[in-house]
C-alpha cells in the first residue's frame, strides 16, 4: 500500500504557514527530526499522534491520502468538519514587536494598510513595517493591535477612528453582544457585535450598529483574524 505520510506532513506544515523548527517546537520534537520525517524517516508512534494533532488531520489521512490531490474545497470541508477553523486554532500571531524597555507594542493597521494586511497578516516583515504605539493601560497578558475604522456602520465609533483589539485564539470563546473586528477572505477588515450561532450552522452573525446596514453571517472558514475590542479612540493615534 502507498504511502504520503513524508509529502503530506510538508504539504500540511507549509499550508498552515509553519516553518520546521515552529512545527517542531509545537509537538515537542526537533528540527531536524521534522526535517527528515519530510524526507524518508517514517515518525515513530508517538511523533505520529502529536503531528496528527497538530496539523488537525487524523493519522490515517495523514499515511493514506495523497493530499497534493485534494482540492480547496476539500481542504475547506475537512477544516470545518474538524472543528480547526471554528476554534481559530490554525490562525497565529507570527510577529511581536517590542520598544526598547521590552514592553510590546500594538502595531497599527491604518486605511492604506488594510488591503495589503489581508494578504500579508502572517508575514513578519510586513507586520513589522507598520506604525507602532506602546498603550500600557491594556493587559500585558494579551496581543494587541490597532485597526482604523472604514465607513459609518458602527456609531458612536466614526469613520477614521480607532480601534484597539485583543487577538482571540479560541472563537468558540467570543461573548455574544461584543464588538470584534474580523478579518475575512472576502470582506477583508470589518467592525461588527458579533453573535455566535454555531448551533444553528450559521458560524457568526455580523451586526451593525447603524441600521441601515443589514445583518450577515460569516462562516468559520471565511475568516482569518479575530480581535476583541477592548478600546476605541477618536482622531489619530500616530
Amino acid at each position: 500500500m502507498e504511502m504520503f505520510i513524508h509529502e503530506n506532513l510538508k504539504l500540511m506544515r507549509q499550508r498552515l504557514g509553519l516553518t520546521q523548527r515552529e512545527l517542531a517546537d509545537r509537538c515537542g520534537l526537533t528540527r531536524s527530526k521534522v526535517a527528515a520525517y519530510e524526507c524518508q524517516t517514517q515518525p515513530t508512534l508517538s511523533a505520529m499522534l502529536q503531528l496528527s494533532d497538530e496539523l488537525g488531520l487524523s493519522v490515517d489521512v495523514l499515511l493514506r491520502e495523497d493530499l497534493s490531490q485534494w482540492g480547496e474545497f476539500k481542504f475547506r470541508q475537512h477544516e470545518q468538519q474538524t472543528g480547526g477553523y471554528v476554534t481559530g486554532e490554525y490562525m497565529r500571531i507570527l510577529a511581536t514587536t517590542v520598544n526598547e524597555d521590552n514592553d510590546e507594542l500594538a502595531e497599527m493597521v491604518n486605511e492604506k494598510a488594510r488591503a495589503g494586511y489581508l494578504q500579508a497578516f502572517a508575514d513578519p516583515e510586513f507586520i513589522s513595517d507598520l506604525p507602532r504605539i506602546h498603550l500600557p493601560m491594556l493587559s500585558k497578558n494579551k496581543k494587541h493591535r490597532a485597526f482604523q475604522v472604514h465607513g459609518d456602520s458602527m456609531p458612536p465609533i466614526k469613520h477614521q477612528d480607532w480601534v484597539i483589539g485583543s487577538y482571540v485564539e479560541n472563537w468558540l470563546l467570543l461573548k455574544d453582544g461584543e464588538r470584534y473586528v474580523f478579518v475575512t477572505d472576502e470582506d477583508g477588515v470589518i467592525l461588527k457585535t458579533v453573535y455566535k450561532k454555531m448551533a444553528e450552522n450559521h458560524g457568526f452573525l455580523m451586526i451593525s450598529s447603524n441600521p441601515l446596514y443589514k445583518p450577515f453571517y460569516l462562516q468559520p472558514h471565511q475568516v482569518r483574524e479575530v480581535w476583541k475590542v477592548e478600546w476605541w479612540f477618536t482622531g489619530s493615534i500616530e
